[in-house]
Order: structure tokens, then sequence, then C-alpha cells
């Protein structure tokens, strides 16, 4: 039965099939315009490896002077 809290029940579904936590998919949900693109930065994949490191301490990532540039991704991702 869906959720009166939920405005975009089909997206909420699809990223607590993805394994987003309740909360979280409600938020993304609950966003206006959440499902279209976003700005023009390129992908993490194209970023260097400082100013990956750059990122992820602006965001407050424990760690991330041991991480190699996969894991600074991995990191950014799921912070």
């Amino acid at each position: 039965m869906p959720s009166k809290r939920i405005k975009n029940e089909e997206q909420y579904q699809a990223l607590r099939d993805k394994g987003y936590s309740k909360e979280k998919s409600a938020r993304i949900a609950n966003t206006p315009d959440s499902g279209k693109k976003g700005g023009k930065a390129k992908p993490y994949e194209e970023w260097t490896k400082d100013e990956l490191y750059q990122q992820a301490k602006n965001v407050g990532i424990n760690g991330r002077s041991k991480m190699n540039k996969l894991q600074l991704i991995h990191s950014l991702r799921n912070n």
C-alpha cells in the first residue's frame, strides 16, 4: 500500500530495491525534480586522486589518506 508521505512511490521503491535505507529513499523521492539530471560535474572516475581526496576532506570522510582512488570514489558515493 503506497504511503501518503511518499510523493514519488515508484522512485522510492526503485531506491529501496537498490538497497537504500527507507529514510534516504523517502528524502530522495520527496525532493522536487529529483528524477531530473543535475549539474554538469564530471563523473568521479574522471577526477584525479588529489581532487577526490579534497572532496573527501570537504565532506569529512575519515581514513581518506590511506585510500586509493577507487576507495575514495566508493566512500564519496556511499557517504
